[in-house]
């Protein structure tokens, strides 16, 4: 228990560690922040502007926490921080319940400890809590499927699952019952075992899952024409099947992601693949549904024109179980040289140090480079302090006690290299600026973002901006209210001359352009990415 206090300190602690950075921790912030300032829980806007790239439950979160924490790193994390322990929690508790305390333990520790959870539990995207609510209902249905399961339990677990879909279809789109519903089609396939669907509860759930959903859809529709043509055909048939949202990569994008997201148990996925094809007489064979799971969340984003890092983060909750299969009967004699591959990837972290002046440019400095590459190297020798700790508890025969020391290597490793981080976020994010800058901003001062866009200037702001001659992804919004931003440089200028007070962030390119139409302007900030300049 203390030791679950302990991490749970570190989890949470961390959030507060490092100041938001462009893009999409700006964007979550910004958005929530704009949420709960103007009151509308209904439409989602960015700096002001339509924003309906998503759905709004993590929005929602976000609100809720800025009214309960204010303004600070800490709130703005809170959502995928708690929804990361949650996971956890929940992989602990159903894991527990079909296979034992033991199993249950070492599932939550997998979990707990992949570097892919850690790092996007203290990172502000959608994908934490969007893979919680996945998780919720991937855990619930096996339950429901398991022979000990009543048939009053079994259909409270089928609702539960049906609800979590909907918080997953609310917090990211389609991929809410997508992800779910493929995979039972490929394990009924697979497996010709139809049971399963005998006992989804259609009609209630059905009902439930759209009492959750339909209200927030048809409301944002209602109030926005264009809303389901732009979230429903733009952003999800548009993005998997084409690269118009410029995010492409190869078909093994992903490879290195899982390879080192599933660190310091990377070298045993192959064993978890044997243990998730294995079947053991159970009418419903939930390692094999575990297993495809898994695959198909791999496949089908490896397939989809639109590629990030942490779209596969749904799948590392069911690694993590079928992990903790693996866990229970490998000796510690063999766990020991799965160690290695950590051990190495640290090592090679620490004799990295002595080149990190070869990464240096003009917009990434080597003082800052430096600082964080220190924090890697000290983040590096906890790890192998731990590791050998590890090491030895396996030569003892003491497993658990070295898979508990290998999660916390993993989460303080993390933990340290996010905090050095920061000195490297400062080249990305405008918390800084605002501080620096402050003096000249007034409640009447225009703020203007001249062709360029830093998702945390309004959220450190606390308020909006004006845009000029940006569109990115604000195409949709600027298209139905054109009021809400100025498209050309041209058009800026008159507006800068009859301000009374105004700043505006730019690059050194747009400014030379200005200066050379003689518009008035004082530098108030600058540094080798960014600039912001005041009306004198």
């Amino acid at each position: 228990m203390i030791y679950w206090i302990v991490l749970a300190f570190i989890w949470f602690f961390s959030l507060s560690t490092r100041a938001l950075i462009h893009s999409d921790e700006g964007r979550y912030a910004s958005i929530a922040m704009e949420m709960l300032q103007s009151g509308d829980w209904i439409t989602p806007r960015l700096n002001g502007i339509l924003y309906f790239e998503k759905p709004a439950l993590q929005y929602w979160a976000g609100a809720a926490s800025f009214a309960l924490f204010g303004f600070n790193e800490f709130a703005a994390r809170f959502w995928p921080g708690l929804t990361g322990f949650l996971t956890i929690v929940v992989v602990w508790l159903s894991t527990k319940k079909l296979w034992g305390a033991t199993v249950g333990h070492l599932a939550a520790l997998a979990v707990a400890g992949s570097a892919w959870i850690i790092g996007n539990s203290h990172f502000l995207t959608l994908d934490m809590g969007t893979t919680f609510f996945l998780t919720l209902s991937l855990c619930s249905f096996i339950l429901a499927q398991d022979d000990a399961t009543t048939p009053t339990h079994q259909r409270g677990l089928m609702w539960l699952c049906w609800a979590a879909m909907a918080g997953a279809t609310l917090s990211k789109g389609l991929i809410g019952i997508l992800i779910p519903g493929m995979t039972l089609i490929l394990y009924s396939l697979i497996n010709w075992h139809w049971a399963p669907w005998r006992r989804m509860h259609w009609l209630s759930g059905l009902t439930l899952f759209f009492a959750l959903t339909a209200p927030w859809f048809y409301l944002v529709a209602e109030r926005n024409p264009g809303f389901n043509h732009f979230f429903f055909i733009h952003e999800h048939f548009e993005r998997f099947l084409t690269t118009e949202h410029r995010r492409a990569g190869p078909i093994w994008y992903f490879v290195p992601y899982l390879i080192l997201g599933f660190l310091p148990w990377t070298t045993l996925l192959g064993q978890v693949c044997r243990e998730g094809w294995k079947t053991t007489g159970e009418s419903f064979r939930t390692r094999r549904f575990l297993l495809i799971w898994c695959v198909f969340i791999f496949a089908f984003f490896s397939k989809s024109g639109s590629k990030l890092p942490s779209y596969i983060l749904p799948m590392f909750p069911a690694l993590g179980i079928l992990l903790a299969l693996v866990l229970e009967k490998i000796p510690s004699a063999s766990l020991k040289k799965h160690l290695l591959l950590p051990i190495l990837a640290w090592v090679l972290v620490l004799c990295a140090y002595p080149f990190v002046g070869r990464f240096a440019s003009v917009h990434t400095p080597l003082p800052i480079l430096q600082h964080l590459a220190l924090y890697l190297v000290i983040a590096g020798v906890v790890f192998l302090v731990c590791a050998a700790l590890a090491w030895r508890a396996l030569k003892n025969n003491r497993k658990i006690t070295a898979v508990m020391l290998l999660v916390m290597a993993t989460l303080l490793a993390v933990t340290l290299g996010g905090a050095g981080h920061d000195s490297y976020g400062q080249l990305k994010s405008s918390k800084w600026i605002v501080q620096d800058i402050a003096p000249y901003l007034q409640a009447d001062t225009q703020v203007f973002s001249v062709r360029t866009y830093d998702q945390t200037f309004p959220y450190y702001l606390r308020r909006q901006v004006t845009l000029v001659d940006y569109v990115d992804e604000f195409e949709f919004g600027e298209n139905a209210e054109p009021g809400r931003w100025i498209p050309t440089l041209a058009d800026f200028v008159p507006h800068w001359n009859a301000a009374k007070s105004a700043v505006a962030m730019m690059d050194m390119t747009t400014y030379e352009t200005l200066k050379q139409q003689n518009v008035p302007m004082k530098i108030i900030y600058q540094d080798v990415r960014r600039m912001v300049v005041a009306k004198p």
